[in-house]
């Protein structure tokens, strides 16, 4: 099988699982690390193995515009383009062709839109979406969603969910007929994987039926997207509770770009199995961190001659050998070790925060 998921152990508390994928087992619930040009933004990939990272995305909208998804194809797949031989999640680009705003067209047939980089035209289908990820070779594909902006009204939300609804259906249909070409294929003798996406906006009863409409189309797995867009937390969590229950219990159950340290552990411990988000390093490289002690701020002036680690209960090469002081030096001198050490510090954070979580749900809570 190309995808098993086993769940270890389930409760009130959340659950414990392990997610078995072409390029090797993911612990769930995880965290995943986004690295949306084929990087971990300032991170070499060694590094993301000694943190044990198993699984990281790719971003199909930037992949495909630079350098190409037909280049990454020659060159033997992301794995080997990018040389991470773990799993790989890809997103379908709806994200960031929705990100664009002004520089995009929404039709029945996809999107049409402007690159960011030079202004050239581009169009999105769930057909082209699906050539794209299976080119990259994701171990995990997303179908083409439509992200509905917040806030939206109903009549907004029924329209894009009904697209977003018959776009799944044409992604679905596209992606089984030709995961096959996926170019490690034939080496593992296995297939990438595509999960289907719930939206409706923050209509809770639209929630409900897009979740529905898509187990109906039968996704190894499923994700809960569009949040994450402005609406505030507690509508977030509302969401996610309704939802998480309409998707099949043995299943995996996917939250999209969310979130801070706390968050991610709440939602963990409602039952969902995976999460994702761009805010530990991309706040890295602005020198917020994120520690036992809260968020912390690095070009503060008050660690200008502060000795200590800085986390002093964190077990990350970073806080085991450099002080605050110096950290807070690399951001005034504007060094790139800066965005070196501080992103290796927060996504150690995180990647430790879902591990705590995880034996926690085995019953052993490890010692700091």
């Amino acid at each position: 099988m190309s995808l098993h998921f086993e769940i270890l152990n389930s409760g009130a508390a959340g659950r414990r699982g392990t997610l078995t994928l072409p390029h090797g087992q993911v612990e769930t619930p995880a965290f995943m690390p986004v690295g949306t040009a084929a990087s971990v933004k300032a991170l070499p990939q060694h590094f993301l193995e000694e943190l044990d990272a198993r699984i990281i995305l790719g971003n199909t909208y930037h992949l495909y515009l630079r350098p190409g998804h037909e280049l990454i194809r020659r060159m033997g797949g992301l794995h080997r383009f990018m040389s991470w031989p773990r799993a790989l999640l890809t997103d379908s680009g709806g994200f960031q062709v929705f990100s664009l705003n002004e520089l995009r067209k929404v039709t029945e047939e996809g999107v049409r839109f402007r690159s960011h980089l030079d202004g050239s035209s581009h169009f999105f289908s769930p057909e082209h979406s699906m050539d794209v990820q299976i080119a990259l070779g994701s171990d995990i594909a997303m179908a083409f969603d439509e992200c509905l902006e917040y806030p939206a009204d109903r009549e907004r939300a029924r329209k894009s969910l009904d697209l977003t609804m018959r776009w799944a259906a044409r992604s679905k249909a596209h992606f089984d007929a030709h995961k096959h070409e996926a170019p490690w294929v034939d080496e593992l003798e296995q297939t990438p994987n595509l999960f289907g996406i719930v939206q409706g906006g923050m209509f809770a009863d639209l929630r409900r039926e897009s979740a529905e409409r898509l187990v109906e189309m039968d996704f190894p797995g499923y994700a809960i997207g569009g949040l994450s867009v402005g609406e505030p937390r507690e509508l977030t969590r509302e969401i996610i509770a309704d939802t998480l229950p309409l998707l099949p219990a043995d299943k995996p159950r996917y939250v999209m770009g969310v979130g801070y340290p706390d968050e991610i552990v709440e939602y963990a411990k409602m039952g969902v199995d995976m999460m994702d988000c761009v805010l530990p390093t991309r706040a890295a490289r602005h020198g917020l961190l994120f520690t036992s002690e809260g968020r912390l701020n690095i070009k503060n002036r008050r660690f200008a001659e502060d000795q200590g680690p800085l986390d002093p209960e964190c077990s990350c090469p970073v806080c085991q050998r450099y002080s605050r002081a110096y950290l807070r030096h690399l951001m005034a001198a504007q060094e790139p070790l800066a965005a070196v050490l501080n992103t290796l510090h927060n996504l150690a954070f995180y990647l430790m925060t879902m591990r705590r979580v995880r034996e926690e749900l085995a019953g052993s809570v490890p010692s700091i």
